[in-house]
C-alpha cells in the first residue's frame, strides 16, 4: 500500500489529538498538523504549521494550497464543524482530498434546524417547538450551530425562556431525560454503512466525553444509523448523538461529519476509524472487525511541556530512579529510548552495591543502552564524574541533585519530573 501524507486542521483541540493518536504510529501515514491559533498541536505534531489565516480570510486557501503542494498532502481532516462545511463549499479550490461529505450533507450536519427539517418524517425526531406554540415545560434548547453540548440548556418556565436574548438562534425541543449516547459510524466510498459503534458519555467536561464505555448497537440504533446513512452522503467516519424520550425511544440530537474526541473508545475496540477513513478516501476497499471484549474509558488532563534546554548527554542514576524494587520505571526507560533515538548519550552513574551488570541482566536492561556505566563508591560524589556542560542529571536523591546543580551548573531532575523531558511529537 502507498504511503499517504495527511494534514489535520485545525490541530489543537482534543479531537485533533485523537487523530494524532490514531494516525501518528501508522507506518503508511506521514502526519501533519496546522492551525490558525496555536493550542496543543505544537506539543504533539512533529510536522506542524503555525499561523494559517482564518478560513474566512481571502488568503486562507492560497496559503493552505502552498502547504499541500510543498508537502504533497493527500488528505485533510477538518476537526471543526464550521471548517468541515467550509471545505465542503470549497472542495474544487483545494489541491488535495478533504474528508468531508457533499455540500448538502455538510449543511445538514452544521445546522440542527436543517437536520430536523430534513428528517422530520422519521420516527427518531424529537418534538420540535416553535415559539408561538403552547410549550410543555420542561423543554430543552440548544444552539442551531453548536457542538459538544455548548449552550444546551434545560428551560423550566416562560420566564427562563424569555431571558434568552438570542432565542431565534436556538432549537427548542422536548426534554429528553436519559443520558446521551454517541454513535460512531463509518461509510465506505460506495455509500455502504460498514460499522455502527455506540458509546455512552458517563462524564462530560467542556462538552467532551471524558468517561464512557463501549456499547452494543441494538436494532433501534442500527435503524437510525441506516436511515441517516441512506439519506445523506458520507464518506469515512461520522457520528450522531441520541437520547431516550419518556417512552424509552431514542431521539436524534445531532449529526456530525468530523472526528469526535471520544472516538478513542471505538479505537479501543480495535476499530481505527480515522485510518479506515484514509483508506476509503484514497479509494481502497475496507473490512471492519472489532474485538468482543468490554472496554471503558476514563481520562483527565495530561501534561506536555516545552523547554529551552539543549543537551546531548544525560547522567542517570540507577537505584530508585531507573529501577525501583527490581522493577523498571517505565517513564524513565521510555526517556532512555527517546534519547537513544535522538543519538543522545546516556551515562549511568550509580552507587549500586552489587555488580551493576548482573543487576541489569536480572531486570532485562541491555548495558549497550548506555554510553558508559560508572559504578561509584557509596561515599563518592557523582558530580566528579560529570564531564559535559550540555548535559542534564536525573536522580531521585535530593542531596545528589543539589550537589550537581551547585558544582556543575546543569539542569537536574527528580523522577517525578521525567514527564518534562518526554517528547510526544511524532
Amino acid at each position: 500500500m502507498a504511503k499517504f501524507n495527511v494534514l489535520v486542521f485545525p490541530s489543537g483541540e482534543i479531537n485533533a489529538i485523537e487523530l494524532h493518536s490514531a494516525l501518528s504510529s501508522c507506518v503508511n501515514i506521514d502526519l501533519f498538523g496546522a492551525s490558525s491559533v496555536d493550542r496543543h498541536g505544537p506539543f504533539v505534531f512533529k510536522n506542524y504549521f503555525s499561523g494559517l489565516p482564518y478560513i474566512n480570510e481571502a488568503d486562507f486557501i492560497p496559503k493552505l494550497n502552498k502547504i499541500i503542494d510543498e508537502y504533497s498532502i493527500d488528505l485533510i481532516f477538518p476537526t471543526h464543524d464550521t471548517v468541515a462545511l467550509f471545505f465542503a463549499e470549497n472542495k474544487e479550490k483545494i489541491h488535495s482530498k478533504v474528508l468531508t461529505p457533499d455540500l448538502q450533507t455538510a449543511n445538514i450536519c452544521r445546522s440542527k434546524k436543517k437536520m430536523y427539517s430534513f428528517f422530520s418524517d422519521c420516527f427518531f425526531i424529537p418534538k420540535i417547538y416553535k415559539l408561538e406554540e403552547a410549550l410543555k415545560f420542561p423543554i430543552f434548547i440548544k444552539p442551531d450551530e453548536g457542538q459538544g453540548g455548548k449552550g444546551a440548556t434545560l428551560i423550566k418556565s416562560y420566564e427562563e425562556l424569555e431571558a434568552i436574548e438570542t432565542i431565534d438562534d436556538y432549537v427548542i425541543s422536548e426534554y429528553l431525560p436519559s443520558d446521551e449516547l454517541t454513535v460512531d459510524c463509518i461509510t465506505d466510498n460506495k455509500g455502504a454503512l460498514k460499522g455502527v459503534f455506540p458509546r455512552d458519555r458517563q462524564r462530560v467536561f467542556c462538552g467532551v466525553s471524558v468517561a464512557g464505555q463501549a456499547l452494543k448497537a441494538n436494532s433501534e440504533i442500527i435503524n437510525i444509523a441506516q436511515t441517516i446513512n441512506k439519506r445523506l452522503n458520507f464518506i469515512g467516519l461520522w457520528f450522531f448523538q441520541v437520547k431516550k424520550d419518556i417512552m424509552g425511544h431514542y431521539k436524534l440530537m445531532e449529526i456530525s461529519s468530523r472526528v469526535g474526541g471520544g472516538m478513542c473508545l471505538t479505537r479501543a475496540r480495535g476499530v481505527n476509524l480515522p485510518l479506515l477513513s484514509v483508506y476509503i478516501t484514497m479509494g481502497y476497499e475496507i473490512d471492519v472487525i472489532q474485538n468482543k471484549y468490554h472496554v471503558q474509558m476514563d481520562r483527565t488532563l495530561i501534561n506536555r511541556y516545552k523547554t529551552d534546554i539543549k543537551y546531548e548527554h544525560v547522567y542517570l542514576d540507577f537505584d530508585d530512579t531507573l529501577v525501583n524494587d527490581e522493577k523498571v520505571n517505565l517513564d524513565v526507560i521510555r526517556f532512555v529510548f527517546q534519547c537513544t533515538n535522538e543519538d543522545k548519550k546516556i551515562h549511568l552513574l550509580t552507587k549500586h552495591e552489587q555488580n551493576i551488570y548482573d543487576t541489569l541482566k536480572r531486570v532485562h536492561i541491555d548495558p549497550k543502552l548506555f554510553y558508559r556505566i560508572v559504578q561509584i563508591p557509596v561515599d563518592g560524589e557523582k558530580y566528579e564524574h560529570i564531564n559535559h556542560k550540555n548535559a542534564i542529571f536525573i536522580d531521585n536523591a535530593y542531596r545528589e541533585r543539589h550537589a550537581v546543580m551547585i558544582k556543575c551548573d546543569i539542569p537536574v531532575f527528580d523522577v517525578d519530573a521525567i514527564e518534562v523531558l518526554l517528547d510526544w511529537r511524532k
